[in-house]
């Protein structure tokens, strides 16, 4: 069936996780409230990719609240460029740890979904960052969402927006990140990696209708849209300087998790010596999301002491963290 038919229909299985994905959505009150309560955030250390990633990975759910059993969760992995010799994608060790992780919490099934930003050889673009071949069956589990049959949304940024079947029909969206500078938005972390969901086939490459939106707000506005969401930012080894493909490898030793996706990116923030309050995207999200520090709970490591300042470009450094 192709997209175009295929957009009329309503699955049965996506309606359900779409739904459950919009009931869970906070009340918006306004630029800077944020929901209510505090959100928890775990920060794990992790000084190598050959630490055991899936004991951090399910220690870091338990710390958070997370649930899983019974749901079909899609891990979306930041996934941009040919080359394995930097920090550009998130590692594959992370990605099989999430995998299996996942599984032994209970899930009823767990995919991998990418739909890369600029870069049409999606399958390509998995084998050189050695997704391929260390995942086991990577094809039977992977959905290139690109190219994924897709079904309208009403109201995305004022408009009806198409999106792809397997992220309609997810119950859970784990935003597998990597902790890097962007030369636009200041950072990249678990949010701004949800522009993977938009389907290239339909808004082209670069996602070109989300520059036209805007990238800060453009952000903030899938945050809002997808509320069945879970961060796990790979901040082992990120990127500093001309981000998020330019730049140069920093470690950082982390792994940073939570359900508030705004509170895990201002962590992250803090730990990269960035001042989240200054940073347009989470300005824009902190109506959906915890961006002060008194409204976050950490849970783990303090982000204070393991914080390493990544190097901003010229435009950018008026976001350093005092």
């Amino acid at each position: 069936m192709n997209r175009r038919k295929f957009a009329g229909l309503v699955g049965v299985a996506a309606g359900a996780g779409y739904l459950s994905m919009r009931a869970s959505k906070p009340e918006d009150k306004g630029p800077g409230a944020g929901p209510p309560g505090k959100s928890p955030v775990a920060v794990l250390k992790a000084a190598s990719y050959d630490d055991d990633l899936v004991a951090k990975i399910r220690d870091g759910a338990a710390l958070c609240g997370l649930h899983v059993h019974g749901k079909r969760v899609l891990l979306k992995p930041n996934l941009v460029e040919f080359d394995s010799a930097t920090a550009i994608n998130t590692d594959v060790a992370v990605i099989a740890a999430a995998l299996t992780a996942f599984r032994s919490l209970g899930a009823a099934s767990v995919r991998i979904g990418e739909g890369p930003g600029h870069r049409r050889d999606t399958l390509g673009l998995a084998e050189q960052a050695r997704y391929l071949h260390t995942i086991p069956d990577f094809e039977g589990v992977f959905t290139d969402l690109n190219r994924d049959d897709v079904r309208p949304l009403d109201n995305f940024a004022g408009e009806r927006f198409y999106f792809p079947e397997t992220v309609l029909g997810a119950d859970l969206i784990v935003s597998v990140a990597k902790m890097k500078t962007h030369h636009w938005a200041g950072a990249t972390l678990s949010m701004k990696n949800l522009f993977g969901l938009v389907p290239g086939a339909v808004y082209g490459w670069p996602k070109n209708k989300l520059h036209y939106i805007g990238i800060p707000r453009a952000i903030a506005e899938l945050n809002r849209t997808f509320r069945n969401t879970f961060a796990l930012v790979d901040g082992i080894v990120g990127m500093e300087g001309n981000g998020p493909i330019q730049g140069r490898p920093k470690h950082a030793g982390v792994l940073v998790m939570g359900q508030d996706l705004a509170a895990v990116d201002s962590t992250c923030c803090r730990i990269m010596g960035i001042d989240p309050a200054r940073v347009e995207y989470l300005r824009l999200a902190s109506n959906i999301g915890h961006v002060h520090e008194a409204s976050i709970e950490q849970r783990g490591e303090s982000p204070a002491a393991l914080r390493t300042n990544f190097d901003l470009i010229a435009q950018f450094r008026n976001l350093r963290l005092g």
